[in-house]
């Protein structure tokens, strides 16, 4: 082959490699199209820089809240009986030779003027039978409004009656716990008042990491989700548990995904309740000097419509949407971003991405040429060798 012929075909292959560098091999898009992207006629997703302004908006991001979605109040001192408890009623009478201190009673000395009647359950209906007194509606009223209840039934019949009922064993003031708890069970209710963490207490505690634990209520037809390290952090956040509620201790380790030219493309976990982005990049082993663009560090997630809004360069059709995919970017060139990429935190299920340096490109359509051309190299040199 002439070698004038061998040195144009190598300009030639360079040229359209370069001209179709979209065929070269990499981990990503490049930074600049992923900037041009956000600056399209109909961008699918929000670009913002991570400066001051973008993380005192992050800053004033709502965390997931028991507090806020159910309040904080205490059950009622006196629990209401429900259908399915039991209950024992004992009632007295001021002198003997009444209806309840005669020979059938049930005495404890001789001349006994009180009796106690078995134990019952609250039937579907949600009453009891009280000897002379009838059948007794009691569920919805509180152990001293039954009392009351029966002395009022018995006026007249007995001797100045009096009443006492005694919840033996509860069943309709109880919070279910389960998930990953030592012993998943439903936890009755002491009329002091229990909190989240007394009724995961009361059923073994948590078995998993606290900062892999989320802990989930429901109330209803309502459910919130929040870290366990939350409720430990901010006791505030330890509201009281209702009777019905259901409280679910979930193993969740949180992770973000690596890609581009960092020392690690994986999915890694946090590690901790909180991940800083200066933290996420010590985790995936540093950015690579000879590979990264160092000006294109990007984080991409969904954030929700409140706060991507507070964006100005937001279009109105991204931000009508309920979740919104936003990149963020910060160019590590710039000495401040170090501060700025440890106060910004990462989120769970994040993507940090970073990257080719446009030299690296470059560098990949060099090897390219240099393995079309190395058989005509070859060629030329066993030419001249025979000649």
């Amino acid at each position: 082959m002439d070698s004038k012929l061998f040195l144009r075909f190598a300009a030639l292959s360079g040229v359209a490699l370069l001209a179709g560098c979209s065929f070269l091999p990499g981990s990503g898009p490049s930074g600049d199209s992923i900037v041009e992207a956000t600056a399209s006629a109909t961008p699918a997703f929000v670009g913002v820089e991570i400066d001051d302004f973008s993380l005192e908006v992050l800053a004033r991001r709502r965390e997931p809240s028991l507090r806020g979605s159910f309040g904080d109040y205490r059950a009622l001192a006196s629990q209401p009986i429900g259908v399915g408890d039991a209950l024992q009623i004992t009632v007295w009478e001021a002198t003997a030779g009444g209806l309840f201190s005669s020979g059938g009673g049930d005495h404890t000395s001789p001349g006994s003027r009180s009796a106690t009647i078995p134990e019952q359950t609250v039937a579907r209906d949600g009453s009891v039978t009280v000897p002379y007194a009838g059948r007794i509606q009691v569920a919805g009223r509180s152990q001293q409004e039954v009392e009351a209840l029966i002395v009022e039934r018995l006026r007249g019949k007995a001797i100045e009656p009096q009443a006492l009922v005694t919840v033996t064993h509860n069943v309709s003031n109880m919070v279910t716990v389960t998930g990953e708890v030592s012993q998943g069970a439903r936890v009755p209710l002491t009329l002091r008042g229990d909190r989240v963490m007394d009724v995961i207490a009361s059923a073994g505690g948590f078995k998993t990491p606290v900062h892999e634990t989320f802990v989930s209520l429901t109330r209803g037809d309502r459910t919130a989700r929040v870290p366990l390290g939350a409720l430990l952090a901010t006791p505030r956040e330890d509201i009281y548990v209702r009777p019905g509620d259901m409280v679910t201790v979930e193993h969740t380790p949180q992770t973000f995904t690596v890609a581009g030219a960092l020392g690690s493309n994986s999915v890694l976990e946090f590690g901790a309740r909180s991940l800083t982005l200066e933290e996420a990049i010590g985790k995936a082993g540093g950015i690579e000097d000879q590979q990264a663009d160092p000006s294109g560090l990007f984080v991409l997630r969904y954030e929700p419509s409140g706060i991507v809004s507070q964006y100005p360069a937001t279009p109105p059709e991204l931000a009508a949407r309920a979740q919104v995919p936003v990149v963020y970017h910060l160019d590590m060139r710039d000495p401040k971003a170090l501060f700025a990429a440890r106060r910004f935190a990462m989120r769970d299920k994040d993507i940090l991405f970073v990257s080719n340096a446009g030299l690296t490109e470059a560098g990949k359509v060099l090897k390219l040429v240099s393995m079309l051309t190395q058989p005509a190299v070859q060629g030329i040199r066993t030419e001249s060798r025979i000649k």
